[in-house]
């Protein structure tokens, strides 16, 4: 019986031992191997950080810096730290307050209303996901009501009932912002103020808040006031440009900045860094107890592009002088003039060998560094300043055009460069239709420039001579219509940055407004296309295209802001950008000859539509040159337009000026004679820019 008694007290110390054994291996693994980041159990806990690797910097074609980035810090939260701390709820609110106290601003992307009665707020697709994915992981239904939901969240995340509605909906915020970064997305750590101001910085240091650390950082800033509409800003990427360019790339992550307009996004693979991630060993407190570099940020490229910034300064500085000389100006009588109400204007300078933008400038424009603070106004003001002008304002070119009338009636048509035209002053060839040219009181007392060579048309824009000779000098709207595309117009330049691509008149474009049919194409819709008018629609940068593929004779360059793309450190050339030629267009010299000639005429000889601006004063280089005076809204003042290249025995550079409502192609001359000035001449009367403290040497 003893022996019986002996063995189960020994069976039932075993099975107790083994009990024991069990329940401790089970207590160290849910403590210690298992614990969340919210275990208080935790002596330690290992972090991955994302360090934000720099973006390039954007340059003119001479090293001055346009675009840079600027040290920065941002206050981010270490969610395990935070989230272990005695009195969590408390810190938070502490962090709130002081916010409130001071006037900071800092991140909360909750979407529910901060006072009674709770509703939910807007917020775009990207922040909408996260918060869908937010309900699913606390187990909440996706239909359920602000008000309720604050309730819930007041319990979940133990909100003292005495703390006020406002300070219970801020806490919330910041715990549903760290909730988000705990698996619940792929978003990196909560910045609680990003760019924090060194008194910022002081202020929240001084709190002692579990967790809230300083992470050094960058932020792009604008070392110049001009090119506003082509350096392009950047922002966070929204969800559609996440599937559709960046999902595959490993260089992205999901919240990543990148560029949204502009050089920014035209040159955003150069431009931008790749973010590295630093694996953090931290304790309870806060402190670091180990750290390194699983991956090392990798700063971005740096892009040299063709603009130069001082001519696209004397460019903007031109057009504002000009455009407040015409809305001042006053007829005799004191009454206004045209071009009184001029709106915005656009102004482009390229290299005719190369294609090279030198100037793309808009007006009105406005400080790059105001953008985002003045975004609002600006799109409200009905004088357009965020429409970048060059490259989508689409326009009748006017008499500018009529060097392809001139090129179809040689090369396709019957007429030689010595044939003439008799102006009889109304061209009423077609019946009712009648149209008018512009009369000029000859040496004879007649109201009409008489007989006149293809020259001398270009040299007084005489429209008659180009209305006769789009009907009976054997070409027609197909011969317009294939020099115009050969010259580039209605054509893509190539530019790395959004354009519209504007509108040739031909039968095909055609259709009738009131219907959206096909509609019939008439012998008046050849005349007017002959001088510029009718469906013609350009771009100011399609202008300057066909600019200097005249002055080439017809070889088009693609246009492009791309100079050279060098590392980082400015050490290494990584690509240099090469002239393309997109078409080559035959022009025989006959015709080269005729409009060559032509627009030297019109800014060098007596009379001609620019003499005034060149030739009066004797000029030194020699100018081809075409205004344009467009009509579109018997209401409002006449465009104006004016293109340009220069020498005109060895081409350079070409300039095109078009200004909305600005009266007369003639007074857009002086400012291409501006930019002729600095380029020629290194001479600028608006001013010299300073950009010596901005170039990279």
């Amino acid at each position: 019986m003893e022996r019986i008694t002996k063995f189960r007290v020994t069976v039932f110390l075993l099975l107790f031992l083994a009990l024991l054994g069990f329940f401790s291996v089970r207590l160290f693994t849910s403590q210690v191997v298992n614990a969340d980041e919210n275990s208080n159990n935790m002596s330690s806990y290992t972090t991955m950080t994302r360090v934000k690797a720099a973006r390039g910097d954007i340059l003119d074609r001479n090293g001055n810096v346009l675009v840079r980035n600027r040290a920065s810090y941002d206050l981010t939260f270490n969610n395990y730290v935070i989230l272990s701390a005695d009195g969590t709820n408390v810190h938070l609110l502490n962090a709130i307050h002081l916010c409130q106290e001071l006037g900071f601003e800092y991140n909360d992307h909750f979407p529910v209303t901060f006072v009674r009665p709770y509703e939910y707020v807007t917020s775009d697709l990207d922040w909408q996901t996260h918060f869908t994915a937010y309900l699913a992981e606390m187990d909440l239904d996706s239909d359920i009501t602000a008000p309720l939901l604050m309730q819930t969240l007041r319990k979940i995340y133990s909100i003292p009932e005495t703390w006020t509605d406002e300070d219970a909906r801020r806490v919330i915020g910041i715990r549903y912002e760290l909730a988000l970064r705990n698996e619940i997305t792929n978003l990196s750590s909560y910045v609680f103020i990003d760019d924090a101001t060194d008194q910022e910085l002081a202020a929240m240091q001084e709190l002692n808040i579990p967790g809230l650390m300083v992470e050094s950082t960058t932020v792009r800033e604008y070392n110049t006031k001009y090119a506003a509409h082509i350096l392009g800003y950047v922002g966070a990427m929204d969800a559609e440009e996440w599937e559709e360019k960046y999902e595959d790339n490993d260089d992205y992550e999901m919240d990543a900045k990148v560029g949204k307009d502009g050089f920014e996004a035209a040159f955003e693979e150069y431009l931008h860094g790749v973010d590295g991630w630093r694996v953090d060993t931290v304790d309870k407190e806060g402190n670091i107890i180990n750290s390194y570099y699983e991956k090392e940020p990798r700063a971005g490229n740096n892009v040299e592009t063709t603009i130069d910034l001082r001519m696209q300064q004397v460019a903007e500085n031109s057009l504002e002088r000009t455009l407040d000389i015409l809305r001042n100006k006053r007829t005799e009588d004191g009454g206004p003039e045209d071009g009184n109400d001029v709106q915005g204007a656009a102004v482009v300078a390229m290299d005719v060998k190369t294609g090279e933008v030198l100037v793309c400038a808009s007006y009105p424009t406005y400080d790059p560094n105001e953008f985002f603070e003045k975004y609002n106004e600006m799109a409200a003001d009905p004088m357009l300043p965020l429409i970048n002008r060059p490259l989508l304002g689409e326009y009748p070119p006017g008499s500018t055009y009529k060097m392809v009338t001139t090129i179809a009636g040689i090369d396709i048509g019957n007429l030689s460069i010595n044939s003439t035209i008799y102006d009889e002053g109304v061209y009423d060839e077609y019946g009712d239709f009648a149209v008018y040219c512009l009369r000029y009181s000859s040496s004879d007392g007649t109201w009409t420039h008489g007989e006149i060579s293809v020259r001398e048309a270009l040299k007084y824009s005489c429209n008659y001579f180009f209305y006769d000779l789009s009907m009976n000098w054997g070409m027609g709207i197909s011969a317009l219509d294939t020099v115009a595309k050969a010259l580039g117009l209605g054509e893509p330049t190539g530019v790395e940055v959004p354009e519209y691509l504007g509108v040739r008149a031909n039968p095909d474009n055609k259709w009738d407004y009131y219907t959206g049919s096909d509609a019939e194409w008439f012998d008046a819709d050849t005349i007017m296309a002959s001088i510029g008018q009718g469906m013609n629609r350009f771009t100011p940068m399609q202008l300057c295209v066909y600019t200097s593929t005249l002055a080439n004779r017809g070889t088009r360059y693609k246009a492009t802001f791309l100079k050279r793309v060098v590392a980082d450190d400015y050490t290494e050339l990584l690509k240099q950008n090469e002239p393309v030629i997109l078409s080559e267009f035959e022009i025989s010299d006959e015709a080269y000859q005729a409009y060559s000639e032509g627009m030297q005429m019109v800014a060098h000889e007596e009379n001609g539509t620019a003499w005034w601006t060149f030739g009066n004063e004797g000029y030194e280089i020699r100018i081809c040159a075409k205004t344009g005076t467009a009509e579109h809204d018997p209401s409002k003042s006449d465009h104006g337009a004016f293109v340009a290249y220069a020498p005109a025995d060895d081409p350079q550079i070409a300039v095109v000026v078009y200004a909305e409502q600005g009266g007369h192609g003639s007074d857009m001359a002086d400012i291409a004679k501006d930019i002729f000035n600095a380029y020629f001449f290194n001479t600028d009367k608006a001013g010299d820019v300073n950009t010596d403290e901005n170039r990279v040497s």
